[in-house]
């Protein structure tokens, strides 16, 4: 297992540094001047050219690139010149409440969507199936940002049940309840996409095990439905259902970027936006580089627990 993961490790290498070529690549693409917006109005010619030495936006691409790979290698994103602060610091200080929403809408959509998929699977054709079919269509099929704006309206201005926005309330105590009041609204709208999908795809693959002959064969041993479901049937289902979460992982951690920004959520994504609006190259660069490794990174954990689930895998 440890040579598997550290092949595996080495793997995501050049997978890393393609994506830190592509995100320069197309973050330096933008249109508009990072000197020209860093000035404002006082953006003469003379000023622009300095700004633009100071930055060093008046060397060849790939010796900006080179100068930011060599930065990044050693911890070091730049110096945000919108907030005028290093890179790493704001991208650390934010990254911590998108995880901790996206976490959230991940734990939703796994447990909903497992139970979902595994009783539309036992009950196929049932009305349990048909309510939840029904219900999973309507979740797949509605965007996210526009779940979360009538989840405003309906919870937080029709009926006063939660907050309409931010992690905690301005005069707020900081508590775990306090976060988890906040946190419901924006978890639930980033998670009922990602949730319909799970469900679908458990359902499907549920399916496929119920007909194997191992199932059948515990049934005519006598045991009982629970443990035949359970043990039988879902655990060997989850192998092809590790990797569906995995995928969804990094949905809603890209997800997080407009779900941010409907509930002023203080994490990577209202981050982004506002970077993007003011031109910070380096901030936008550093942010989108972390969300992207993290993905990568959640796609290694992903294949290391279905390979602890199959050991057979290793020999692929």
């Amino acid at each position: 297992m440890l040579g598997y993961a550290l092949r595996r490790l080495a793997l995501t290498v050049p997978v890393l540094f393609g994506i830190s070529v592509i995100v320069f690549l197309v973050i330096s693409l933008i249109p508009g001047d990072p000197a020209t917006a860093i000035l404002g109005a006082f953006a003469t010619p003379d000023n622009v050219e300095r700004i633009r030495r100071e930055l060093g936006l008046d060397q060849p691409l790939p010796l900006q690139y080179v100068t930011w790979l060599s930065g990044v290698l050693e911890g070091d994103l730049g110096r945000s010149y919108s907030l005028n602060r290093p890179v790493v610091d704001e991208v650390l200080d934010r990254f911590g409440p998108t995880l901790i929403l996206a976490g959230a809408a991940l734990f939703l959509c796994s447990v909903f969507g497992l139970v979902a998929g595994v009783v539309s699977a036992v009950r196929q054709y049932g009305w349990a199936d048909k309510v939840i079919t029904v219900a999973v269509l309507v979740g797949i099929s509605t965007p996210s940002f526009f779940l979360g704006i009538m989840l405003i309206l309906w919870f937080s201005v029709g009926l006063g049940w939660f907050p309409t926005g931010g992690m905690y309330a301005l005069f707020g105590d900081g508590s775990i309840r306090e976060l988890l009041w906040h946190l419901t609204l924006p978890a639930t709208a980033l998670a009922v996409v990602a949730t319909g999908v799970v469900a679908r795809l458990t359902r499907a693959n549920m399916l496929e095990v119920l007909r194997q002959d191992y199932v059948r064969t515990a049934r005519a041993k006598g045991l009982r439905e629970g443990r035949v479901i359970f043990r039988h049937a879902f655990l060997n289902a989850l192998v092809n259902i590790v990797p569906i979460i995995g995928i969804q992982a990094g949905f809603v951690l890209g997800g997080a970027v407009y779900i941010e920004s409907v509930f002023q959520w203080p994490g990577i994504g209202r981050m982004l936006v506002t970077a993007i609006s003011t031109r910070d190259i380096l901030l936008v660069q550093g942010g989108v580089l972390v969300v992207a490794a993290s993905f990568v990174l959640i796609n290694l954990v992903t294949d290391l627990i279905q390979v602890a689930l199959d050991p057979r895998l290793r020999r692929g």
